[in-house]
């Protein structure tokens, strides 16, 4: 089979190689991957292993889509033909993450654990949970962490209500999924966008207001009376919090998602204070969260929006893509 491999940091050191198919061990399943999608994280794990020393060589990106073909002794989770989906954090089931407060655990695909860019992966049936019925396979390797930290920061700790304004930087696959999310519950959702381009294409999936990132600040202040508004999705990170506590409601809630801006973040405390506002970091989700969106995106008919497909060969164009910012979800199709 063929697979990715990194041995050592950085993009000149990613090579395409053929092995082995693996033999599931017990407790594993072995996954025929038909699409695996490409996250902000994985450019950064290529680079410098986003702070951590990685088992080289080594595999990476963490969010697939495929079918089992084989089961190791013991496994009942799943059965031979069965459409799964990955978990981003396979030792996060439910309720708070492991780790203690000096050391609090981040081991994910494709960061602690190897990853998922191979035509097989052999894993413990716990890290998969079943397809949505309604996505194909590409569509389907986009939920695991793109559509599952939307889903938690909005609605599992966020608890969105129909009628509240929700907020979403940027027209990146987070961003998207947040809008699809928070319309489909009942939300006016506002849109922000550097690209004239990509604010047309964002009043096309029902933004109710798309807004220039030069000045966003001040149009949400003008569009919403000044009350602000009630949920804001933090992707840029660093300094930019500032403008968001600045530009969240009394009572509002911040989820900061992302790192584009740096990890140091900095905004008035007088501020926070002042509107009694949340912030909440959002560290993707757990593995019932995801059961949970796999239910709803059946439910509701959500289609993720998926900017390009590429060949498993074309990993190097794929991560210049992402390089250049993407509509949505780029995505590898081993199908």
């Amino acid at each position: 089979m063929r697979r990715w491999v990194l041995s050592g940091f950085g993009r000149e050191n990613l090579r395409l190689e053929e092995v082995p198919i693996p033999d599931p061990e017990p407790g594993e399943v072995l996954v025929k991957v038909a699409a695996a999608s490409l996250n902000y994280r994985d450019k950064l794990v290529i680079a410098n292993g986003m702070g951590r020393a990685l088992d080289f060589p080594f595999t990476p990106a963490s969010d697939l889509a495929g079918t089992i073909v084989a089961l190791g002794d013991g496994v009942t989770r799943f059965d031979v033909g069965d459409r799964v989906i990955s978990t981003f954090f396979p030792d996060w089931i439910d309720g708070a993450p492991s780790g203690d407060a000096r050391n609090p655990d981040g081991s994910a695909l494709g960061g602690g654990y190897p990853g998922v860019l191979a035509d097989y992966v052999a894993f413990p049936a716990s890290w998969f949970v079943a397809a949505p019925r309604a996505l194909d396979p590409a569509e389907a390797s986009t939920l695991p962490c793109a559509g599952l930290t939307a889903w938690f920061a909005l609605i599992e700790r966020g608890g969105l209500k129909a009628g509240t304004r929700v907020l979403v930087q940027g027209t990146g696959g987070v961003a998207l999924f947040g809008l699809q999310i928070a319309k489909a519950h009942g939300a006016e959702v506002f849109v922000t966008s550097g690209d004239a381009g990509k604010r047309a294409r964002v009043r096309a999936l029902g933004a109710d207001h798309v807004l220039d990132r030069a000045g966003w600040v001040e149009a949400v202040h003008h569009l919403t009376g000044d009350q602000g508004v009630d949920h804001i999705l933090e992707i840029v990170g660093g300094p930019h919090l500032a403008r968001s506590l600045e530009a969240v409601a009394v009572q509002g809630r911040i989820s900061v998602i992302g790192v584009l801006d740096g990890y140091d973040l900095a905004a008035s405390g007088g501020l926070l204070l002042l509107k009694t506002a949340t912030i909440q970091g959002i560290r993707v989700g757990h593995r019932r969260a995801l059961e949970d969106l796999v239910r709803a995106v059946d439910v509701l008919q959500l289609k993720p929006v998926i900017d390009r497909r590429y060949k498993l060969t074309e990993l190097q164009d794929a991560l210049d893509h992402l390089d250049r910012g993407a509509f949505g979800k780029i995505v590898i199709a081993l199908e």
